[in-house]
């Protein structure tokens, strides 16, 4: 039996409109004037038989009706624009856009992408770096690797590796600098601090030292700044174990003590619920949990 729907343009707008209470800023977002609006609704309630807004002291409101129709919308053109995108991300196969932070792309991702097109040539691959967390249903990127606590509504995560923090400094500081003896003893160095992820506190405590305090020094707003001013011997910085082991493996970076503070977070390869079955998905994800699990075997994570 064919359906009897009102047209497309009639149902964006009811939905655009009930959703923000407003039928000037639904015309904002659908790019066309409240008049044109007005007119798909007033089509739209004709077809139907039945009034879906109303106003009270100026105010639009959505009637019993309205109120009926609103949740079935906005579930059926989510479902449509997912469609769209899943549509796109078929089309583009051959390609593979991952969305990371510029952190985890030069300290880690970058220097073994080698190994990921050695393995699949079939594969055009090419990085996003964004600060935020990636929104499949607006950004371009058909994953990402993600830093946070996992759970994500929405997204197939897969834990690529635990993080420990603990301090390092440059060789050279370390050779001019006062003997590094007892964890009290980095503060008679410059500590350094990442603005987001500042632990320096709890790396104390964890080795006994709480009665303390932390002095303030130089910041960056991210750790590939923090680790070039360290090696640059500005100073003593916490490492974040998944960033740096080539670093430390080289010698460019010293760990002067054992003690570390496991991170609440993780990172994570994640991507869209239906994308994660799909050939060139699964083959990044395999390569980026064996690659971890080999760099952590060989201390170079």
């Amino acid at each position: 039996m064919p359906r009897q729907l009102p047209s497309l343009n009639a149902l964006r707008a009811f939905e655009a409109a009930a959703r923000r209470l407003s039928f000037t800023r639904a015309a904002d977002e659908l790019f066309v004037t409240q008049a044109a609006v007005s007119h798909q609704i007033k089509h739209l309630e004709e077809q139907l038989g039945m009034q879906l807004f109303r106003r009270m002291n100026r105010q639009l409101q959505l009637t019993d009706a309205g109120q009926i129709l609103m949740p079935f919308m906005s579930d059926a053109l989510d479902m449509m624009a997912s469609g769209i995108e899943r549509l796109n991300h078929e089309q583009r196969e051959g390609r593979l856009t991952v969305s990371t932070l510029e952190s985890i792309a030069a300290s880690w991702l970058v220097p073994r992408l080698r190994n990921f097109r050695a393995q699949h040539p079939e594969i055009e691959l090419s990085l996003e770096i964004a600060d935020h967390p990636v929104d499949f249903d607006r950004d371009k990127a058909d994953m990402a690797i993600r830093y946070g606590p996992g759970g994500w509504p929405g997204v197939s995560a897969t834990k690529i590796a635990d993080e420990e923090i603990f301090p390092v400094l440059s060789p050279s500081l370390l050779e001019k600098g006062p003997p590094l003896k007892h964890p009290r003893d980095l503060l008679k160095f410059p500590l350094i601090h990442e603005d987001m992820v500042d632990r320096w506190e709890d790396w104390f405590e964890a080795v006994g030292e709480t009665a303390i305090e932390v002095p303030r020094g130089s910041s960056f707003p991210h750790s590939n700044l923090v680790m070039q001013a360290v090696m640059a011997g500005e100073g003593v910085a916490l490492g974040r174990s998944f960033l740096i082991g080539p670093e430390i493996a080289s010698g460019r970076l010293v760990r002067p003590f054992a003690a570390s503070v496991t991170a609440a977070f993780s990172f994570y390869v994640v991507a869209p619920s239906w994308a994660q079955e799909t050939p060139k998905v699964q083959a990044f994800t395999n390569w980026i949990v064996e690659e971890t699990r080999v760099a952590a075997r060989t201390g170079d994570s």
